[in-house]
């Protein structure tokens, strides 16, 4: 049977250091505070040049070379992100040009922290169905050009770093399921009735007579907004049920799994899942004490990192899900 596998990862983040001691000097925060809430002990932040495309293409160059194909076998692009590099076109579009590979489809999906999780399931779509043989997905994020560098900003502020990651995904006939490496099946979820629980309302053509204006710059609706306490409260129903989905619908129980590759949103609400699902603690892999949250990076940059620790090797077994803005959720199931 056709399916789609990981053939490689690759991950960048920029090279400016962020610590939370650094956040206390500019707003009313401090180490232990952000520590004990989020897990987060320092993150990256660019240094002013870079954009979501330049973090994305360099990610994007590893993981092409890992996979052992040439840029030219690539023949689709799907990259996830909520801070573009413009309003439009797609950033997709900016990172095929840098890679210098025109002419093949180039798309953005812009569902924030689950972004990866939806993109991966496009893209194992189109390989299943025979469209496509090669297939780059991303998620890339600069955070810190949009964050409200004050104490107003602060519980959002604290949460977020920049960061790309990468996979290229490429088909292969499945001869042992139970063997051989490929994506299991992917779940995918939202509810728009909370949208406004976690966004940013400006520029968009829902508010007044244009899409930013000084009304809108005045009241400060350019800056992110976050009902944390729904968030959160939502984040540790939701992401466990996607999990239960991905392991029923291929018959499989929590041991089954190898490694769980959860989206890094808040230590905590991983802990929590963790401790639901007795999960053993060397099963988890979370990389949000360096990197906090990059979004629709997070769990690309997690695949990497896991590779380059010896955590995660061919073979294994591998659980994904993700919650965030829209609201929107999801879980992947994947022998890596």
């Amino acid at each position: 049977m056709l399916r789609s596998r990981i053939l490689s990862t690759g991950m960048y983040v920029p090279t400016k250091r962020v610590t939370n001691e650094d956040l206390s000097k500019i707003m009313d925060t401090s180490d232990e505070w952000i520590r004990q809430r989020t897990g987060i002990e320092q993150r990256f932040w660019v240094d002013g040049g870079e954009a979501t495309s330049d973090l994305a293409l360099k990610a994007s160059e590893l993981a092409i070379q890992r996979a052992g194909v040439e840029k030219s076998q690539i023949e689709m692009i799907i990259l996830a992100t909520l801070s573009p590099d413009h309003e439009f076109p797609g950033t997709a579009c900016f990172l095929q040009k840098k890679l210098g590979i025109p002419g093949i489809p180039s798309l953005d999906v812009r569902q924030q922290c689950t972004g990866f999780i939806y993109s991966l399931s496009i893209a194992d779509q189109f390989i299943r169905n025979g469209a496509y043989k090669n297939i780059l997905v991303v998620g890339a994020e600069v955070h810190s050009k949009g964050l409200e560098m004050s104490d107003h900003g602060r519980d959002v502020t604290v949460l977020f770093g920049d960061g790309a990651g990468a996979v290229v995904l490429g088909a292969v006939d499945v001869k042992d399921p139970e063997k051989e490496s490929h994506i299991l099946s992917t779940h995918l979820h939202a509810d728009g009735t909370f949208a406004e629980e976690l966004w940013t309302p400006a520029p968009g053509t829902g508010n007044s007579e244009f899409r930013v204006g000084a009304k809108e710059l005045e009241e400060g609706l350019h800056w992110p907004k976050m009902n944390g306490k729904t968030v959160f409260m939502h984040a540790v129903k939701r992401m466990p049920e996607a999990l239960e989905e991905g392991l029923k619908a291929n018959q499989l129980c929590v041991s089954d799994i190898d490694l769980f590759v959860f989206h890094q949103a808040n230590l905590r609400i991983n802990d929590m899942i963790a401790k639901q699902f007795e999960i053993p603690e060397h099963k988890v892999f979370n990389t949000i004490q360096k990197y906090a949250n990059t979004t629709a990076a997070t769990i690309p940059i997690g695949l990497d990192e896991a590779v380059r620790a010896g955590k995660l090797k061919k073979g294994m077994l591998v659980a994904s899900a993700a919650f965030g803005s829209g609201f929107t959720w999801g879980s992947a199931i994947y022998r890596f």
